[in-house]
């Protein structure tokens, strides 16, 4: 009966390019840049934003991108009141496990571009034998990119939670379904602990909750190997200087959304710092696969759509994003954990079993933030094992 009006969906923004290359363009910046010798701890540097804008105006290729971003079947569906914006690739196996893939803020559908069509192909576990492929559901959180916002001002991330539940379970179909979380975690892990009888596995590189200090750590016995170190000494910092972003957003995203909305170079100021300063260092050369296209990509996406605004109030929705209460769940659905090294927050092996049922922790030392781009290769491999793990 079609309910919920699924559609195919095709992206089309060409008409806005020529106001975005031209507010791009006649941008000024600031002739020098005050104290330099900060570096990234103050934000963006001014010479990294030029050339950002630069090669912005010179060498960026919407249509490129565009023809990239449509090599994927998108599709809408309306879900109670909401337009959800979504892919759904499907592999040719008809035991594929369907997944969803959930991404946080500033990121959108595209930063899974790496990882979905080889999710898609079957997978063989040389020891076992056993195959494994995925039918994968990338959607838009609500208010980015193809999502509409929610007009409800109690609206929360676990009332996003039931509505992704919805699109796998309704709109699409399928009994029970896996997930893979990235800072899109208060959702992934809403699912998780909520939605038992159909979501049956869940990846995460994220957790909800507050990570340990060193002080805790110490106590129960818990000693770092050096790789390890690197990700929790990235925690403290964040933790002190790195989460204003976060701060800004939860409590003021009206006076930041409405200062950028009509500025391209201004939201690549603020989000672009974060692309920069949250991957690894070594982004760009293999096997990561962040560039600067990709993330002009991004800007452009939240510009040309008007989603930086509507963006910013996932933090509002849920200003208590990280509990300091550890508990596990009611639910028996299994749990699997990948740390990579360069990621802002860190969690032991010891904390993570805390809050799920632990079938594996992995720790990558390489890859950061951005897993789907910084480290493609390690991120496909963990989630097929948890599909070989089913």
């Amino acid at each position: 009966t079609n309910q919920f009006n699924l559609q195919p969906f095709t992206i089309d923004l060409s008409s806005e390019i020529p106001r975005l290359n031209s507010l791009v363009n006649n941008t000024r910046l600031p002739s020098q840049d005050f104290f330099p010798q900060v570096g990234v701890s103050d934000g963006i540097p001014l010479e990294t934003l030029e050339q950002l804008k630069n090669e912005w105006v010179t060498s960026f290729d919407w249509g490129r991108r565009r023809r990239r971003l449509l090599r994927f079947s998108h599709f809408t569906a309306q879900i109670e009141g909401l337009t959800v914006h979504f892919i759904h690739e499907k592999s040719a196996d008809p035991d594929a496990i369907p997944i969803i893939l959930l991404h946080g803020w500033p990121g959108s559908f595209q930063e899974f571009l790496p990882i979905i069509k080889p999710l898609t192909e079957p997978y063989a576990n040389s020891t076992t034998g056993k195959n494994v492929s995925y039918n994968v559901v990338v959607p838009s959180l609500p208010g980015f990119d193809f999502s509409s916002l929610p007009t409800d001002l109690d609206w929360s991330t676990s009332d996003t939670a039931r509505v992704f539940n919805t699109l796998m379970t309704e709109v699409l179909g399928y009994k029970t379904y896996t997930l893979h979380g990235t800072p899109g975690l208060v959702i992934g892990y809403d699912l998780y602990a909520n939605y038992n009888t159909t979501l049956r596995a869940a990846h995460f590189v994220f957790l909800p909750f507050v990570p340990p200090t060193m002080q805790e750590m110490t106590d129960a016995g818990v000693k770092l190997p050096s790789d390890e170190l690197v990700t929790e000494n990235l925690y403290l910092t964040w933790s002190t200087m790195g989460n204003a972003y976060f701060v800004e957003q939860a409590f003021r995203p009206k006076t930041l959304g409405l200062a950028l909305y009509d500025s391209p170079v201004g939201q690549l100021s603020w989000q672009g710092w974060l692309w920069k300063n949250m991957s690894d260092p070594r982004a760009g050369t293999p096997p990561s696969q962040l560039d600067d296209n990709c993330i002009l990509t991004s800007i452009s996406l939240f510009y040309l759509t008007n989603t930086f605004y509507s963006s910013l109030w996932i933090y509002e929705q849920d200003p208590g994003a990280l509990n300091p209460v550890y508990a596990k769940p009611q639910t028996d659905a299994p749990m699997f954990f990948s740390q990579f090294e360069y990621n802002t927050l860190f969690w032991p092996e010891e904390w993570v079993a805390k809050v799920g049922n632990l079938e594996w922790y992995r720790f990558h030392d390489f890859g950061g933030h951005w897993a789907g781009w910084d480290n493609p290769p390690a991120l496909i491999q963990d989630i097929r094992d948890m599909g070989l793990s089913l």
